[in-house]
């Protein structure tokens, strides 16, 4: 089980128009099958917002013999999604792999990364998971996924005037806004978006070794930087957010 931190020098509120967004359209290869309000549903109890259930139809992006080799069924991955911010679940899954399902929950909560177990977690979950800290400064991309514009060491909105961020900026901002986190002090925001990877492949020997895998792989230098480039794109966006 992993959890990943994600401190960003935002309010709350800022980070609301990127989820909503990620609630709606379709993409090159993606199928909304359903797009509605919901109230109180089994996969998020207590909550209400929009679900989605998407296709991605991921042969669209591959080569044609390659798909010719593949059942259908193993090129799509079915998602659903519970948005009801801040509070957001998604589900993938594959027909083609029975027993696997990936299943990430976010909380958003103004803080630094600092609150213990924010999912209740008991037992062996606790005991096992994994713990990984997405720092957008000193988690720094390399090669060509770096982009020196949007280099959070040298990046400033021009909206709100935050930036560039020192590599102690997280503790330099929760200093400065922990007695009121709700709104901006000195021209300092500070959230955390807490995401909770729960992983079911039903696989003698295999679960615990993709589960650090995917840990692996989300920051520099792994050759896929995934979890990087996604808080840099969101920090990058705080101009269209306000």
């Amino acid at each position: 089980m992993l959890c990943w931190l994600f401190p960003a020098p935002l309010r709350l509120g800022e980070v609301n128009k990127k989820s909503r967004e990620e609630s709606k359209g379709a993409g090159s290869g993606v199928e909304i099958l359903y797009n509605e309000p919901y109230d109180n549903d089994d996969e998020a109890p207590g909550t209400q917002g929009q679900k989605t259930i998407k296709i991605y139809h991921v042969g669209s992006h591959l080569p044609g013999w390659i798909k010719s080799l593949l059942p259908k069924s193993a090129l799509e991955v079915k998602e659903e999604a519970w948005n009801a911010y801040p509070f957001t679940k998604t589900v993938y899954s594959c027909d083609f792999v029975k027993n696997f399902k990936l299943e990430i929950t976010t909380k958003y909560l103004p803080d630094d990364g600092s609150t213990e177990n924010v999912f209740n977690l008991t037992g062996s979950d606790l005991r096992s998971r994994i713990v990984e800290v997405i720092d957008v400064v000193k988690d720094q991309l390399y090669g060509g996924d770096y982009v020196r514009e949007e280099d959070p060491s040298i990046y400033v909105s021009t909206k709100t005037g935050r930036g560039p961020l020192s590599e102690n900026w997280i503790s330099e901002y929760w200093n400065t806004v922990k007695a009121e986190p709700s709104i901006s002090h000195d021209n300092k925001a500070m959230m955390c978006a807490y995401k909770l990877c729960k992983i079911q492949l039903n696989y003698w020997g295999i679960q615990s070794k993709v589960e650090r895998f995917i840990a692996d792989i989300g920051k520099p230098p792994s050759p896929w930087p995934t979890l990087t480039k996604h808080s840099i794109c969101i920090l990058i966006e705080i101009d269209e957010c306000n």
